[in-house]
């Protein structure tokens, strides 16, 4: 479809939070295949629709083997375990920084079609999730940064 420009730290559009997507139409389809064109430009392995400026609870992350996972509305279901994992984002260019996250997640979100889908996620995979999902409710990984005593 179309690589869309990332909305950049700063552009309050980040801070808001996302709503639900109600009907999967045309140009929810759209969104996620723009978001699609968009992260493989950027060589990304997750973005949520804010960044390109669309206020809807729509993602996607990189899980196994490459393989790109679209998610509508996701939620968590547990999670569990803690990791460091030094992060990145498209929306924070050249900067990165330790957040802690979940080591597991369930959780499950519609896919294109409106079938609600089942996931269980570890390590990297967990860590790509939790960050798109605070992503669609206003949160940057910056504001979790992990405080070092130097």
């Amino acid at each position: 479809m179309a690589v869309r420009t990332i909305r950049l730290k700063g552009d309050e559009i980040l801070r808001k939070r996302s709503k639900e997507v109600k009907v999967i139409d045309q140009k929810i389809l759209d969104l996620l295949d723009d978001l699609r064109d968009t992260m493989i430009d950027r060589d990304g392995i997750g973005i949520s629709a804010v960044q390109i400026g669309s206020l809807k609870r729509v993602a996607l992350i990189t899980g196994e083997d490459d393989e790109i996972i679209e998610l509508i509305n996701p939620v968590v279901l547990e999670a569990s375990g803690e990791q460091a994992f030094e992060e990145a984002c498209l929306s924070v260019p050249n900067f990165h920084g330790e957040v802690l996250r979940p080591d597991y997640v369930e959780m499950e979100a519609l896919d294109r079609n409106g079938d609600l889908q089942y996931y269980e996620l570890e390590g990297t995979y967990a860590v790509i999730f939790m960050h798109e999902l605070d992503h669609l409710d206003g949160i940057l990984y910056t504001d979790k940064l992990i405080e070092k005593d130097e």
